[in-house]
């Protein structure tokens, strides 16, 4: 028998939804593109279908006012699409850490259906999941049934998701291009920002970072370096370039030495296709890699994260805008604290000193400072002050570690715009957050 005789029509993918299943798909990239902008065609057909997501990355119909009644939708990362659907009523947002993803949902919830891409076959039936282990391997073995859209496009990527084609219910044709991400411009905040964290990267240091103009900026500046890791949630493009110029060799890590280890990539074609067939990748499960204890491993290892906004104690708000969900903890939490757990480890969230927004009353747009007396209400802290280390803006740099509350208090205000910074100690008053300005 050979993985042909598992294939299917999407036709035949769609058949196997019932009424009331509970279908996840995987992240990012590695959603189930054919399947996810067709299911609404069984509107109708059947009903109480609940989907499970996590950072979207195709364009479906199902998320639409008028699909609302039979498909709703639970996701662990709130994208473009999941944020504009929110205020239907059906979708909710799962809060987690990210390693604890797979664990705590599956602790109250059985998959019926697990749909993802994924990789050809190779010549001894072999599959990749490709671009994503963060629960993916987890929810299939879960599930009552997996369907793998098998796509030319994806990545052969090693680890943990290399799985045998036998071990899949179904398998589905696809020829969609990989989703990428474009690379962000950085300007000369992100710059100023990039300069003052790569003071806080060693030789030999192992890294954390994401995707935007910041990671971006850290990237460049880290081009002087030697010998540094990756031990990441996520591999960007940022991170191959550094590879191919021989700043990052994975030499000096304590664990997975020689490797570059995530649990899931996203960023270019360029991207996918230098970790095709690379045996310098591995995917690994999320509940492994972003175990702060596994993140610890590591020495000197550096997490950078962004927010959106922080409090004069040092808390995080990293996901959600008040009350209104954005984004997601994702593995914010897990690799701050994983990181200062390191020896010689260090934690840093970046962010710019102020934002634009929009006044609702007058639709003008005005500049707030994003370093804040209180978090605003509703606000989810990501991470919470007890786990705050360094905060930089293009300012400088906050050193919160072992801080008093007076401490933090006058460090977060040096690193705050100007123009801000007496309005800051006044609010600091008012609010009881200390008792005298010094």
């Amino acid at each position: 028998m050979d993985y042909t005789s598992k294939i299917i029509s999407l036709e035949k993918a769609l058949s196997l939804v019932k009424s009331g299943d509970i279908i996840v798909t995987g992240l990012g990239a590695a959603e189930a593109g054919l399947i996810m902008e067709n299911i609404h065609t069984l509107n109708g057909k059947v009903k109480d279908i609940r989907i499970v997501n996590c950072n979207p990355s195709h364009t479906c119909e199902f998320y639409k006012p008028e699909y609302a009644e039979n498909f709703s939708v639970d996701g662990w990362f709130y994208a473009t699409p999941l944020r504009k659907a929110h205020a239907q009523g059906n979708m909710s947002y799962i809060p987690n850490n990210l390693h604890f993803a797979a664990t705590k949902w599956l602790y109250r919830n059985k998959p019926n259906i697990f749909c993802a891409s994924a990789s050809m076959p190779d010549k001894n039936g072999f599959i990749s999941l490709s671009t994503s282990n963060t629960y993916e391997r987890r929810m299939m073995e879960a599930a009552d049934i997996t369907i793998l859209e098998i796509n030319p496009n994806f990545p052969f990527v090693y680890g943990d998701i290399v799985i045998h084609y036998t071990d899949v219910d179904y398998l589905l044709e696809a020829d969609y291009p990989v989703p990428t991400l474009p690379d962000v411009p950085f300007n000369d905040k992100d710059r100023e920002i990039g300069r003052l964290i790569s003071q806080y990267v060693p030789d030999g240091a192992c890294l954390q970072l994401g995707i935007g103009g910041i990671p971006n900026a850290v990237a460049e500046y880290l081009k002087e370096k030697n010998d540094l890791g990756i031990h990441t949630e996520l591999i960007t493009s940022g991170m191959a370039e550094l590879v191919k110029m021989g700043v990052v060799t994975n030499k000096r890590k304590n664990i997975n030495r020689g490797q570059m280890v995530a649990t899931m990539i996203l960023g270019s074609k360029e991207l996918f296709e230098f970790c095709d067939h690379n045996s310098g990748v591995a995917l690994y499960d999320g509940a492994w890699v972003n175990d702060p204890y596994t993140i610890a491993q590591n020495d000197n290892q550096i997490s950078i994260n962004t927010s959106l906004e922080v409090d004069l104690t040092g808390q995080c708000a990293s996901e959600s805008i008040g009350s209104r969900q954005f984004s997601g903890t994702g593995g914010q939490a897990d690799t701050a604290i994983g990181a200062q757990m390191s020896k010689g480890g260090r934690s840093i969230i970046a962010l710019y000193s102020t934002a634009m927004i929009k006044d609702k009353a007058t639709g003008e747009r005005h500049e707030v400072s994003k370093i804040v007396p209180q978090l605003q209400t509703g606000a989810a802290v990501s991470l919470s002050r007890n786990d705050a280390d360094l905060i930089i803006t293009e300012y400088g740099v906050a050193d919160l570690r072992g801080a008093t509350i007076k401490e933090r208090v006058e460090s977060l205000i040096a690193i705050a715009h100007p123009k801000f910074r007496d309005e800051l100690w006044d609010r600091a008053l008012e609010c009881g957050i200390i008792g005298k300005k010094w």
